[in-house]
């Protein structure tokens, strides 16, 4: 019997979900098609297009046996994406957008180091957004922020700054994945979600130190105009994983930042049950001051260790957290262990 790629079991499946990509999509086929790792499979799940989008990946599964596709008639993302994940063959899974363009090395990079660490349960790589002329200054420093976090240490430490991940970037093991329940619609994103859970499994992250995927931006993205991408549903998500992940040991907090960012973290820790004690600041017109019944204390306070408080750091001026971090190392906390950093 001949050799037939659709029952052999590839080294990676790439899972691609796509809604009306139109001619993004080949652009996006053509990247996995010219990959210089060859043991693949990309699955295409059609998530209800209109366009021509079903159309061209069915002439990509028709001229190249390692491209399938799938319908889940307008279920929606996260649905699409966990049918890519059950039919999903390899052992490893990439993830890329139907928008979005793969450099030649990445799967050959990426399964590299996943072979090479067999402790590693995801990893990732730098990305570089485009077109120049749609990409604004917000997500200009994303990405400047995104490409700074590679060490896993650096990973671990901003996890809940920000998803450290661009979703199109990932590679990961199936089996983790899925044990970790998959992709979930809690109203917030679901790449995100996932991570934190594989997190709090212990699972270990990576990046690959190169630019090996182009992250298409335009204003249309549904990351841009879905509700569970805005920032308050992030906000939500982190505040759902934070209590447990870092209280286990102290229930009473110190929230170091007495503005906006502060304030909020503030209540919804309150909500979840969190004592926070105090406000920690360095504006002298605030110290001595209260919100509500918790009193706002110079940072200099933060010297006496006596207080046992776990301290969540809430300060979103840029070139803060550096600063912050250097003081609470200087009074002898351990990041981590005695705080982390919010956004």
């Amino acid at each position: 019997m001949g050799y037939n790629p659709r029952m052999a079991t590839p080294e990676i499946s790439v899972v691609i979900p796509v809604r009306d990509a139109g001619a993004r999509l080949r652009e996006a086929l053509d990247s996995i098609s010219a990959q210089t790792f060859a043991d693949w499979e990309c699955l295409v799940v059609d998530d209800g297009s209109t366009d021509e989008s079903g159309r061209a990946a069915d002439e990509y599964a028709a001229s190249d046996a390692r491209f399938r596709t799938l319908s889940v008639g307008g279920a929606g993302l996260v649905s699409a994406l966990n049918a890519g994940l059950r039919e999903a063959r390899a052992p490893l899974v990439a993830r890329m957008d139907a928008d979005d363009i793969s450099y030649p090395a990445r799967l050959e990079s990426q399964a590299a180091l996943m072979r090479a660490r067999p402790e590693i349960t995801l990893c990732s790589c730098l990305v570089r957004m485009f077109p120049d002329n749609s990409v604004g200054e917000g997500m200009k420093l994303y990405e400047e922020w995104l490409n700074s976090v590679v060490d896993e240490a650096d990973i671990l430490r901003d996890f809940f700054v920000e998803s450290p991940f661009a979703h199109p970037s990932v590679m990961f093991r199936r089996d983790a994945a899925l044990e970790a329940g998959g992709y979930l619609d809690n109203g917030w994103p679901e790449d995100y979600d996932l991570w934190m859970r594989l997190r709090e499994r212990g699972a270990r992250f990576a990046k690959v130190p190169e630019v090996l995927l182009l992250w298409r931006d335009y204003p249309e993205r549904v990351s841009r105009t879905h509700a569970a991408y805005s920032m308050p549903r992030f906000r939500k998500l982190k505040a759902r994983y934070l209590a447990s992940a870092y209280l286990n040991k102290k229930k009473a907090a110190t929230i170091w930042g007495a503005g906006r960012e502060g304030r909020w973290w503030c209540a919804e820790l309150s909500e979840r049950g969190v004592d926070v004690r105090r406000f920690a600041d360095v504006d002298p017109a605030k110290i001595g001051r209260s919100i509500g019944v918790i009193p706002i204390v110079s940072y200099e306070d933060l010297a006496d260790r006596s207080h046992d408080e776990f301290i969540f750091c809430a300060v979103g001026a840029r070139g803060a957290r550096p600063l912050i971090r250097s003081k609470l190392l200087e009074f002898g906390y351990v990041e981590l262990e005695d705080f982390i950093f919010l956004a």
